[in-house]
């Protein structure tokens, strides 16, 4: 019987360590994601960068050290409501015409890319849960505030990336009818710098499409 016991001990003990021990193992999912690895990537140049330009030293790009402050700002705040677990992004439309916005593929994708483009129309915001990753520029497209690489050219079609957690807000100026954003892009990607599909039309072709953002949320996607 005491053998038995022993015996018995023995394997709840070992059971136990074969299921505890990857969840012990295992770092946080967080800092797995693509994200939060740009995030921290980035954040850790800035604050190199800043370094420098606060010892004197001369920086390649062409900000000040308040800019590269405020950035750094920024991107620590992102990195702070990454850390909170929101797994999806939201986008709006406040202008007046239909948007074109990078969401998940459909459960049952015909897509070789990454994502999918949908259709937002005025007015109306993606729903909670449903992860709008981006949002596409048009060819012929205006574009105001766009904080980008000082020797990538913005003509043409180009992409707009959002970290998970963030909302982005897409307004028209009444004055220059230019997009502008609620915040600032850190990157914008054209056809071939990233695996999304960026057709090369105008304005006209994305505002004349019928609206097909799910309604459902993230039950329509993976």
């Amino acid at each position: 019987m005491k053998l038995f016991k022993s015996l018995l001990l023995v394997l709840i003990i070992g059971l136990n360590f074969i299921f505890a021990r990857p969840s012990l193992a295992d770092p946080p999912k967080i800092t797995k994601s693509p994200d939060y690895v740009e995030v921290t990537k980035s954040l850790d140049i800035l604050e190199a960068q800043l370094a420098a330009a606060k010892a004197g030293e001369a920086i390649s790009e062409t900000f000040t050290v308040e800019d590269i402050q405020k950035k750094i700002d920024e991107l620590s705040f992102q990195k702070y409501a990454l850390e909170k677990g929101i797994n999806w992004g939201q986008c709006r439309n406040e202008t007046d015409k239909t948007i074109a916005v990078y969401g998940p593929k459909p459960k049952k994708p015909k897509t070789p890319y990454d994502n999918t483009l949908y259709f937002l129309a005025a007015g109306q915001e993606t729903p909670a849960g449903w992860d709008c990753q981006g949002i596409y520029l048009a060819n012929d497209a205006k574009v105001a505030g766009l904080n980008t690489d000082p020797n990538q050219s913005l003509e043409g079609a180009a992409a707009i990336k959002i970290f998970k957690g963030t909302q982005l807000i897409a307004k028209s100026n009444p004055e220059t009818s230019a997009l502008e954003f609620n915040v600032t892009p850190s990157k914008v990607f054209k056809a071939g710098d990233i695996n999304w599909y960026i057709p090369n039309i105008g304005e006209k072709n994305i505002a004349s499409r019928l609206p097909d953002v799910p309604l459902g949320g993230e039950e329509e996607a993976d």
